[in-house]
C-alpha cells in the first residue's frame, strides 16, 4: 500500500533506522545546511530539525524541518516501495513494450495493462489534510523555518516546492521543482527557468496578449513519490501527478484550491496559492547551486501569495544542494535509472548509462553502446543531444557494451587508452543549462562528445586493436582455492 502522506514515510524511515530526530535548535540560516552538509556527504540518515529557529530574527519555529529525506539509494528505494529502482524501471519497460492487439486473445492478455494505467489516474476530492487551516487574510511566509542555505545566497529559499501551473494553450497541468527565493511574506521569485515548462505558459501567453499573470500554486512536503513527480524530466503530455500515481500504485488524492483554479495534493503539508506576474521581474539569487558553485543575479518573475492552506501541524520538507555528492545526487540517480529504458526505446543500442555525481547531471554522461556500425557513437551523441531530458548535457563518453559505466575507474581507464583527441572528439554548439556558467553566452555554448569505443577499419582503423591484459581462468580458480592457506591479509596492505 502506498504511503498515505510524508510523515507516514517518515515513520517508515524511523522503523529502518534512516531518519535522526535533532531536538537541539537549530538556526535556519547555515546551521542546518553545514550540519545536513556532513550528514549528507557521510552517507547519513534523513534528519528532522525539531526545534528550528533564526537568531536573525528572533523567531523560534513551530513547524519542523524535514532534510535528507532521499539522500542515499536505500532511502530512494524506501520512498518507492521497491527493493531496486530496477524494478520501476522494469515496469515502465513493460508499459513501452505494449503493442496494439492482433486478435481477441491479444486484447484480452491487454486488460489488466490497460486497468492499470487507468488506475493511476488522480481522483479529486472535497478536502484533505492541507486543507486543516485555510489562510486568506494576514497571510504571512515569515511562519515557515525556509533557509538560507549558504553564506553569498541572495536571502532564504524555498528548495523542494511542487510548483503547479496549468498551460494557458492546452490546459494541461504542469509540475516542476523550481525554487523561489523569500522577497517578504508575502512574495517570492519564481526560478522559470527558459526551458522548463512553466516559462513556456508565460510566453504562451505574452505571444497571445491574454494577460500577464499565471496562477500558481506550491505544494511542500508529500508522500516521497509525488514529491519527486516534479523532478523527473517526463514527455510534456504526461501528467505528473498520474506519473506518481504510477510510481506509488495507487492514485493521487487532489484537492482545489481557494483562490485559484488549480488541484493540489489533497496529503500535502502546506500550499501556497497565487500568481506569477511577468510585469512584475525581481533579481534572484544569488544561489548555492547543485553545481557545486554560485548561480548568479538575473531577472525572474514574482510570484504572490493569496493564500496558505495547510495542517495544523505540517512539516516543511526541504533540500539543499551544493558540492556533490549531496541529496539531489540520489535523485538524479533514481531518474538515471527510472528513464533508462524510455532512453532505450529510442536508442536500441544503448546497453546502460550512468551520471557520476561529480558531473552533476548535465555535465558528464557515461553511455555503453553495442557498436554496429562505423560512426555508431557519433550518431548516438547527437541523438542524445536531440533529447528534451538529455539535451543539456555537456561532455558524452561513448564505449563499447562490455564496460562497467557504473565503475568510473573501469571506463576512464578504457576511454584513455580508446582515444585518439584529434580523431575521436566531437564538438557541437546548442542549448545548455540556465545555471551553467562556462559558457559563452547563457542558454547557449558548445557540447563535446568522446567516442571511446573500439575504431574499426571502417572508421579509417587499420591498424590490430589490442586484447585487455586478463589472467587465465583456471589459474583465477586454482589461486582462489589456495587463497586462504597463503595467510595474506590485503586489508592491513
Amino acid at each position: 500500500m502506498a504511503y498515505k502522506d510524508l510523515r507516514d514515510f517518515i515513520h517508515r524511515l524511523e522503523k529502518e533506522r534512516e531518519l535522526k530526530r535533532i531536538p537541539l535548535e537549530v538556526d535556519v540560516d547555515l546551521e542546518i545546511t553545514e550540519i545536513t552538509d556532513r550528514v549528507s556527504k557521510a552517507g547519513g540518515p534523513a534528519l528532522i530539525f525539531e526545534k528550528p529557529r533564526s537568531a536573525r530574527d528572533g523567531v523560534q519555529y513551530a513547524i519542523p524541518v524535514l532534510i535528507n529525506a532521499l539522500g542515499s539509494k536505500r532511502r530512494m528505494e524506501l520512498a518507492l516501495e521497491v527493493d531496486s529502482l530496477d524494478e520501476v524501471a522494469g515496469r515502465i519497460e513493460a508499459l513501452l513494450e505494449m503493442k496494439p492487439p492482433e486478435g481477441f486473445f491479444d486484447k484480452v492478455k491487454m486488460l489488466p495493462k490497460l486497468a492499470e494505467l487507468g488506475s493511476f489516474v488522480p481522483k479529486s476530492v472535497k478536502t484533505g489534510p492541507v486543507k486543516e487551516l485555510i489562510e486568506r487574510e494576514n497571510v504571512s511566509l515569515a511562519q515557515l523555518p525556509i533557509m538560507k542555505c549558504w553564506p553569498q545566497d541572495g536571502g532564504r529559499f524555498i528548495t523542494f516546492p511542487m510548483v503547479v501551473t496549468r498551460s494557458p494553450k492546452t490546459g494541461r497541468r504542469n509540475v516542476g521543482c523550481y525554487r523561489m527565493q523569500v522577497f517578504d511574506e508575502r512574495t517570492t521569485a519564481m526560478h522559470w527557468q527558459v526551458h522548463k515548462g512553466g516559462a513556456e505558459h508565460f510566453r504562451w501567453l505574452e505571444r497571445q496578449g491574454q494577460g500577464r499573470r499565471l496562477e500558481v500554486a506550491v505544494a511542500i512536503g508529500a508522500d516521497p513519490a509525488t514529491m519527486l513527480s516534479g523532478i523527473l524530466p517526463l514527455p510534456e503530455d504526461l501528467d505528473e501527478f498520474l506519473f506518481a500515481g504510477f510510481l506509488r500504485r495507487e492514485p493521487l488524492e487532489l484537492v482545489h484550491c481557494e483562490t485559484v483554479d488549480l488541484d493540489v495534493p489533497a496529503n500535502a503539508e502546506i500550499v501556497l496559492e497565487g500568481y506569477a506576474d511577468l510585469d512584475d521581474l525581481r533579481v534572484e539569487g544569488p544561489f548555492g547551486d547543485h553545481t557545486g558553485f554560485y548561480s548568479l543575479e538575473d531577472r525572474f518573475p514574482a510570484f504572490h501569495v493569496t493564500a496558505i492552506t495547510r495542517r495544523k501541524n505540517p512539516i516543511y520538507a526541504s533540500t539543499i544542494v551544493g558540492v556533490p555528492p549531496m541529496e539531489d545526487y540520489w535523485m538524479g540517480y533514481a531518474v538515471e535509472r527510472i528513464f533508462l529504458p524510455l532512453m532505450k526505446k529510442q536508442l536500441p543500442e544503448v546497453v546502460d548509462l550512468h551520471l557520476p555525481a561529480e558531473g552533476v547531471f548535465h555535465n558528464l554522461m557515461l553511455v555503453a553502446i553495442r557498436k554496429s556500425y562505423p560512426g555508431h557513437a557519433r550518431k548516438v551523441m547527437h541523438a542524445i543531444w536531440g533529447l528534451p531530458g538529455a539535451m543539456f548535457t555537456k561532455c558524452i563518453v561513448v564505449v563499447d557494451h562490455d564496460t562497467d559505466v557504473h565503475n568510473v575507474r573501469e571506463t576512464v581507464w578504457k576511454a584513455l587508452n580508446h582515444i585518439d583527441p584529434e580523431r575521436d572528439i566531437q564538438f557541437t554548439l546548442g542549448p545548455v543549462d540556465q545555471l551553467e556558467h562556462a559558457s559563452r553566452l547563457p542558454n547557449f555554448g558548445s557540447k563535446m562528445g568522446v567516442d571511446a569505443t573500439r575504431k574499426w577499419p571502417g572508421e579509417g582503423f587499420t591498424r590490430p586493436w589490442p586484447d585487455e591484459v586478463r589472467m587465465d581462468e583456471d589459474v583465477r580458480k586454482k589461486v582462489g582455492a589456495l587463497w586462504d592457506k597463503l595467510g595474506i591479509d590485503l586489508k592491513s596492505g
